[in-house]
């Protein structure tokens, strides 16, 4: 048997094993953090908007409503506040639930006209904003996993 050939063998298997796939508990993880990231950051552009253009039109919509116009100020909570908690991984399920509630008031604010609709093409009108409710939903029922600033600790995490 040829010395070269087994030393080349031997040489090669470390390599082989360090491509091993991830543990379904890292891609479980991985799967948590594109998730919690995509909805915050999708959430906290709407709220960067507001920063700039303020909240004016939601107030409007609160009186219309018959609700104090000065609860349109929550708006900076849900949209700003918990998005980056939710980005972070810091109470992430407590976040993601002020999303969830952001999102049912600008349901019922609003979307209601549109909550059965369909577009020409055949999608739900209300895609978009069905994409941010149930996408933090499925935050609070997930949780952050460990790839976040709190990692896996905490009922809130």
């Amino acid at each position: 048997m040829n010395t070269q050939a087994v030393a080349a063998d031997s040489a090669r298997a470390p390599i082989a094993s360090s491509f091993a796939p991830p543990s379904p508990a890292a891609l479980d993880d991985s799967g948590k953090l594109l998730l919690r990231v995509a909805i915050g950051v999708l959430v906290l552009l709407h709220g960067i908007f507001k920063i700039s253009a303020g909240v004016g039109f939601v107030s409007a919509m609160l009186v219309k409503a018959g609700l104090p116009g000065g609860l349109a100020y929550l708006v900076y909570v849900g949209e700003i506040a918990a998005p980056l908690l939710m980005i972070a991984g810091f109470w992430t399920r407590a976040a993601a639930g002020v999303v969830v509630i952001n999102m049912l008031a600008a349901f019922g604010l609003v979307h209601m006209a549109d909550l059965f609709a369909l577009t020409k093409q055949g999608g739900w009108a209300l895609e978009l904003q069905g994409l941010y409710l149930f996408g933090a939903l499925a935050v609070v029922l997930l949780g952050a996993g460990r790839f976040s600033l709190a990692g896996l600790r905490g009922r809130w995490n």
